[in-house]
This record gives structure tokens, sequence and C-alpha cells, in this order.
């Protein structure tokens, strides 16, 4: 199964093979930034099964783990695409908002619920983190 994301423009777009390797909710307050919205959701593939076309403009911060993180995003319309993490270097992560698909793939883990908003709810099967997953899971 090949999924596509793109931006609102459609101006830049990435076809994903296969099921991500995992799909992450997160609170941190930089994720709410590059989202502008209270969690960012992430799917993360294995970069030889990403393709990507069209221009994107890249954007690089140091992430609360020391590690850099690039999110790139259309230099038309704005809208934020995908990301590449030194966490994962041969991953590519993908903003599932991206794919507008209702039945993709839900979360397996929620990281940064230390700054997560009191009314969001997300689901107990989940692994949670109070931060980062390098900080270990806060409950099962």
């Amino acid at each position: 199964m090949t999924r596509t994301a793109h931006c609102n423009c459609g101006a830049l777009r990435l076809e994903a093979d296969g099921e991500p390797e995992a799909v992450v909710v997160c609170h941190c307050t930089d994720c709410q930034r590059r989202t502008g919205s209270v969690v960012g959701v992430g799917a993360y593939y294995h970069k030889d099964k990403v393709r990507i076309t069209g221009a994107s403009t890249a954007w690089t911060r140091t992430a609360h783990s020391g590690r850099r993180f690039t999110q790139n995003f259309c230099p038309t319309c704005g809208t934020s695409v995908f990301f590449i993490s030194d966490n994962k270097p041969d991953g590519v992560g993908v903003a599932v908002g991206a794919f507008a698909d209702p039945n993709y793939p839900a979360p397996a883990r929620s990281v940064w619920e230390r700054s997560q908003h009191p009314w969001i709810a997300v689901p107990e099967d989940l692994v949670h983190f109070d931060m980062g997953r390098d900080q270990g899971a806060k409950k099962a």
C-alpha cells in the first residue's frame, strides 16, 4: 500500500510505501507550535520507503534531547509535511494530518505528556511518556 501526504496547495508531496514503523502523538510545546494545534501526530517510515516531490523549506531546531530536528514545509502555503530527526537518522517523520485519511493507523505511544493540555483525552492503551521515550514510560 502506498499513501500520499501533501500540503494544502499540493505542491509538496510525499509518498510512503507500506505501514509506518511507528505513529506517535506528541504534546511538546515545539510540536504545538510546529502544527498550530495542541498535539503533533507523526508517522515514521524508513527513508527508503518514502519519495518526496516538490520544493520544501527546512528549518532546524535543537530538540529537548539536544539532537537536531528539521521540519520541512511548503514554501508556498506553509504546511508542515515531513521532518527528519537526529534521533532516527534512517527515518522520515510525516505529519499524519498531511495524509488527510481518517482511517490512518492510530498512535501507539504518547510523548511529552507533561505539557499535554488537560482537556485532551489520550487512549489508555497507548504507551505513555511524561517526556520523550528515552526517559521511560510513565504507565503501561
